[in-house]
């Protein structure tokens, strides 16, 4: 195991790192060693899930080799430190006490119960279940996996390894259906969409549409595969033309707007009298 390098948040260019540099470089109460697997360095960077970590500071283990995943899955903890996939649902960074989590937890579920119930009905069979989550800095939502579910690398390994042995990667939907929708209420987009359902009704189709693109922009982020590319892309082209009606209507406005003629108001100078010049008599 020490002689294990992989890449991190931290190397510089293809800079590898080991176990021992990461405990070595790890925060003062750090105490997980935070990994996550990807295709490649540029995917594992915009890995939504490493996001999590990243943003408070923790170096993130980069694992892009093929059989990374399933070497990991026998290594559980270095030097007294547990290894911890941050694509798992349920992610412990030991900052605070488990009680308060759940607790702030269930009230951002409770705060934004409109939008996690709408989440949940116009994804079902996509995911597992919708929780909002304040542990994301910078993406509106991420997909991750429950506790036994398949990382998507670990997914299109064996979806490979299937078709190859000659059978069907049908059944492979069902590791994929363990993924848990995290949801980030503080972005715009997810407020957006709050608005929307309010405002149009959770049956009008736009804010449907919304709904399926954030969970593709997740999955996509997230290192999975688009199941319909054409479907994706016909979504991406109705939300485009959608907003260049609305803007074509602003514009529309704008130009019919009249402006109430202002009445000219004469000015009058009053010119003051001149004094009258002393008589010499008067003198």
């Amino acid at each position: 195991v020490p002689l294990l390098r992989f890449l991190s948040s931290s190397s510089d260019g293809e800079e590898y790192t080991s176990l021992d540099q990461y405990v070595e470089n790890m925060k003062e109460g750090q105490k997980q060693i935070y990994y996550v697997t990807a295709d490649g360095k540029d995917k594992a960077k915009m890995s939504p899930a490493a996001e999590k970590v990243r943003s408070r500071g923790y170096e993130v283990l980069y694992l892009t080799e093929p059989l990374d995943e399933i070497m990991i899955e026998s290594v559980t903890e270095f030097k007294e430190f547990k290894l911890a996939d941050v694509s798992k649902e349920g992610l412990d960074l030991g900052e605070e006490d488990k009680e308060e989590r759940k607790k702030t937890e269930e009230k951002l579920n409770e705060d934004h119960k409109a939008v996690k119930e709408f989440l949940e009905a116009a994804l079902a069979g996509k995911v597992q279940k919708v929780k909002m989550t304040d542990m994301l800095a910078e993406s509106p939502a991420a997909l991750v996996q429950s506790a036994y579910g398949m990382s998507p690398t670990m997914q299109k390994y064996m979806k490979a390894q299937n078709v190859a042995a000659g059978g069907s990667d049908a059944g492979m939907m069902g590791s994929f259906n363990q993924a848990v929708l995290e949801v980030n209420p503080a972005h715009p987009i997810v407020q957006d969409l709050e608005r929307m359902i309010g405002s149009q009704g959770e049956e009008s189709e736009k804010p449907k549409n919304f709904a399926t693109l954030l969970y593709d922009v997740a999955a996509l982020t997230s290192g999975y595969d688009i199941e319909d590319s054409g479907d994706f892309a016909q979504r991406i082209l109705s939300l485009m033309t959608a907003k260049a009606k609305d803007d074509v209507k602003d514009a529309e406005v704008e130009a019919t707007v009249v402006v109430p003629d202002v009445p000219e108001v004469e000015a009058t100078v009053e010119v003051p009298d001149e004094p009258e010049e002393k008589s010499e008599e008067n003198v």
